[in-house]
């Protein structure tokens, strides 16, 4: 299977498009200095070939109540009890994030609350699935780096 090549054109769509994924394409195009089927062809090539999936919108989850983020470590009694685990995680809506990980914890999750007492209570929900052993909270002070092009543009140098 050949692989699919992006070019400068690309990168700058990719670049827009991470950004706002709204953007329209004909004020891509002006500021590519190309036309708006140029872009649409492109954009729907890359669709095609799986480099872009869908597109997202960002909720500012701070602006609805949700202003506290803690990372919860899940330790299992077994291994074997991971999927039961998830498909429980998948109840609680507060467990926004949840990776399957090798190395201290089972499992490794991302918990948006209101508070303190409301983070207490998710993690206690979370402590109570059966097959969890315990869990190791960590919690988020700041959201440091949230960035979305810097590996983009490190793989587009490699390329």
């Amino acid at each position: 299977m050949k692989k699919f090549v992006l070019d400068e054109i690309d990168h700058q769509i990719l670049d827009i498009l991470i950004e706002n994924a709204r953007t329209p394409f004909t004020d891509i195009a002006k500021k590519l200095l190309v036309s708006a089927g140029t872009i649409h062809v492109r954009v729907k090539k890359m669709e095609d070939e799986g480099i872009i999936e869908g597109s997202t919108l960002t909720l500012n989850y701070e602006k609805m109540g949700y202003s506290f983020i803690a990372h919860v470590g899940v330790f299992l009694e077994k291994t074997s009890m991971t999927q039961h685990v998830l498909d429980n995680l998948r109840l609680i809506p507060n467990v926004t994030v949840a990776y399957v990980t090798a190395g201290k914890y089972n499992i490794f999750c991302k918990v948006r609350a209101r508070s303190t007492n409301d983070a207490k209570d998710i993690i206690y929900r979370i402590d109570d699935i059966h097959g969890v052993n315990r869990t190791e909270t960590m919690i988020s002070l700041e959201e440091s780096i949230n960035d979305k092009k810097r590996l983009m543009h490190a793989i587009f140098k490699e390329i």
